[in-house]
């Protein structure tokens, strides 16, 4: 039931197919680029769901082990078409990815590196910093309420720039910081008459706006039990299939467990998820060699989907290596990566949000995620910075060691998108034919 009277009518579930479809390929850019690109369609095009609605989702997905984009738009897709949106929007988000992977991985291991793709895709680099940036203007003018908001932002941002603080720790530090000013300090969280007015005036553009009632919003243990049955269910299919019809099931079994393991534990995103697989997969498993790993990153920093798909690459070449170098094993390792990856990731969402919902109207909790919302813009800055010197200076960090033609294409991207408003997809396209045509002049 919507209560709200929105002006947008609601999407067609055909309408939203295609959308999550398209998205899985041009979901570049870790999840800060993911993030800026379902923002920029959701809310400032299609306007299927508010400013106020998008970040309440995204602060729920922030604190989740897995790829919080993935389970921003699993989150986004369930508001809007319940658990078969919800079903759509997570697994495009991962499955153009995962054939991408298979098949880049499959010419890695039978030709070696492929220097045009790496090409290709470094054009996509500077144009993903320029939509991250335009993301962070957008979301920091409509999160950042007050001086406190700016101070917490502030105070994020340096945390995990200079002081190298794991992002869970930001968070749970934000959260302890709203429930004490909350106590000693309200009237940091007043927001003026006026400025709640603009606010209504401009929710009820939106379909999925602050009024929108969820229909299955709260807890039920039946659900929740029917829920975890099916998850373990599609988490053990495959592994009895190992076991009946594989002539080495401990291989398998391994795998499987591994590969779980790692998915309830990728809290801060898959920088923090991959040193520990990098070192368990190579050092004590021996599943593929340092040089294969970082290869493997390469390739996940270069294609579409969340950073954690590094992982169905491990997989690949888990059961590449231990099969004698069969491309079938090597998929199927793949295949099992991507399932036991994400599995977890569905089931958080599907348990989570239902209950996440029915808080939205407890202005505690409003006002403290308000203040995890101040963090995270502070936590995208660092991700600009970080990403911005890494293409800005790809060799060192001094101006002998700037990409003068990565940081105009940059500027240019930038100029193109927030001044002339260029499409995102076309820009995307143009950029990786600069890439190419990069390549092959130099």
């Amino acid at each position: 039931m919507n209560e709200s009277n929105p002006t947008q009518e609601k999407p067609s579930f055909k309408e939203a197919f295609w959308f999550w479809l398209k998205l899985g390929f041009i979901s570049f850019g870790g999840p800060a680029g993911q993030i800026a690109i379902m923002h920029e369609f959701l809310v400032e095009k299609k306007k299927w769901i508010s400013d106020s609605r998008f970040l309440h989702a995204l602060n729920y997905t922030m604190v989740l082990p897995g790829p919080e984009a993935q389970q921003l738009a699993t989150y986004t897709g369930w508001l809007l078409h319940g658990t078969k949106g919800g079903l759509v929007a997570g697994t495009f988000f991962i499955l153009p990815s995962m054939f991408i992977l298979l098949g880049l991985t499959a010419l890695y291991v039978t030709f070696g590196n492929i220097p045009w793709v790496y090409a290709l895709f470094d054009g996509l680099k500077p144009a993903v910093i320029a939509i991250v940036i335009l993301a962070l203007i957008k979301i920091g003018k409509k999160s950042l309420h007050s001086h406190f908001h700016f101070f917490i932002a502030l105070a994020a941002f340096i945390g995990i720039f200079f002081f190298q603080v794991p992002f869970p720790v930001i968070i749970l530090t934000a959260l302890v910081l709203a429930y004490v000013s909350r106590k000693l300090w309200p009237f940091l969280f007043n927001t003026s008459t006026e400025a709640m007015k603009i606010n209504e005036a401009e929710e009820a553009k939106y379909f999925i706006n602050d009024m929108y009632v969820t229909p299955v919003a709260g807890f039920r243990l039946s659900r929740l039990l029917k829920q975890i049955a099916i998850a373990f269910l599609i988490w053990l299919i495959p592994l009895l299939a190992f076991f009946y019809f594989s002539s080495d099931f401990a291989f398998w079994k391994e795998l499987s467990l591994f590969f779980t393991k790692a998915a309830f534990v990728t809290f801060g995103g898959a920088y923090a998820v991959l040193p520990y697989v990098a070192q368990v997969s190579v050092e004590k498993l021996h599943w593929l060699n340092e040089l294969q790993m970082i290869d493997g990153l390469a390739l996940g920093e270069t294609t579409p989907g969340p950073l954690v798909m590094v992982l169905v690459f491990v997989g690949f070449m888990a059961g590449f290596n231990h099969f004698g170098g069969s491309l079938l094993m090597g998929s199927i390792g793949l295949f099992a990566t991507t399932l036991y990856t994400f599995v977890p990731c569905f089931l958080f969402i599907f348990v989570g949000a239902p209950i996440i919902e029915r808080t939205r109207d407890n202005e505690h909790i409003k006002q403290a995620l308000s203040v995890v919302t101040a963090a995270v813009v502070g936590v995208i800055l660092n991700l600009t910075i970080y990403l911005g010197r890494a293409v800005i200076f790809p060799q060192e960090l001094s101006l002998s060691g700037i990409d003068y033609i990565t940081g105009a294409w940059i500027a240019l991207s930038f100029f193109a998108m927030y001044r002339f408003k260029v499409n995102m997809i076309t820009w995307i396209g143009v950029s990786a034919l600069f890439g190419l045509l990069r390549f092959l002049l130099g």
